[in-house]
């Protein structure tokens, strides 16, 4: 199989490691014959000003080169997720549950993937539908997480939640998480949601700060249908779908959760497995 001939670059604003890395890596493509398509960002940081939007970059690329931590690969999965395109994650920020790939791995891993020789690991998606009477208020997508939550100054919420046709329970909380198993490390873990191997088909609903201790984190298939009605008053809760969009919910306001098309494909370290990512982000201990 023949070599990449065309990668895309996204990059986190204000990391001064990426001012370093940046020109270096275009360098690297440009010296091995490989075009490079990057954002706005990542031409700041070159020193360029023919940067693209982020939903140009993924054009005609063979995978996406994202510098930065999980939320810009979140940022960057919303942009190439429908377009089938493995996303290359180097981790610049803390943790980095999905981008796997250290800065000092950075050359060895790119060489590698730019022959093809790469593992893919594949992560299903989440759609988010917001139904307000007859109407269909958005149609979101997420990787992580779709989040219901109560605005700052408000009290609990009531949320009414059912599984296809069951119903599960009225939640007096401060929300309600549905997550993939990609963003069962994410709020949900926060929350005292499970941890879920990447690959289950399910989803984790987790309540966050219940008022029934008795309130506990469900694991369902990801083939059904969840429907989150909300019952709180206007503007109390709002939607969050992988931290990046907060929408305001009316009382009856309905949030439907069910299995996305699509997959995002994550480029691993073929020596890094999911349980050596937890040991080591979660700092657990060694044998």
């Amino acid at each position: 199989m023949a070599g990449a001939k065309t990668v895309g670059i996204i990059s986190k604003p204000d990391v001064p490691a990426a001012e370093k890395i940046v020109p270096g890596l275009l360098r690297f493509l440009e010296e091995r014959g490989v075009a490079a398509r990057y954002d706005q960002q990542t031409a700041a940081y070159a020193g360029r000003s023919d940067g693209l939007s982020r939903e140009e970059v993924p054009q005609d690329c063979e995978f996406v080169v994202v510098l930065g931590g999980d939320g810009t690969l979140l940022a960057a999965a919303r942009a190439v997720a429908a377009r089938q395109i493995p996303i290359f994650g180097v981790n610049l920020g803390a943790l980095g549950f999905l981008s796997a790939i250290n800065v000092d791995e950075l050359y060895p891993e790119l060489e590698r993937a730019l022959r093809n020789e790469h593992r893919i690991g594949h992560r299903r998606m989440i759609r988010c539908e917001v139904q307000r009477g007859d109407q269909t208020l958005a149609v979101l997508e997420a990787l992580n997480d779709v989040v219901i939550t109560r605005r700052a100054t408000a009290h609990m919420i009531d949320l009414d939640v059912s599984v296809d046709q069951h119903f599960v329970c009225s939640y007096k909380a401060d929300g309600v998480v549905v997550c993939t198993p990609t963003g069962s490390t994410a709020y949900s873990l926060s929350a005292g949601g499970p941890i879920m191997f990447p690959t289950v088909s399910a989803f984790a609903i987790t309540p966050i700060c219940p008022h029934m201790l008795t309130n506990r984190p469900v694991i369902v298939p990801d083939t059904v249908l969840i429907r989150i009605r909300c019952l709180a008053a206007d503007d109390r809760a709002y939607l969050s779908v992988d931290g990046w969009s907060e929408m305001p919910l009316n009382f009856g306001d309905r949030v439907l959760c069910r299995a996305s098309e699509n997959m995002v494909k994550l480029i691993r370290p073929p020596r890094l497995l999911y349980f050596d990512v937890l040991r080591q982000k979660l700092k657990w201990g060694e044998r």
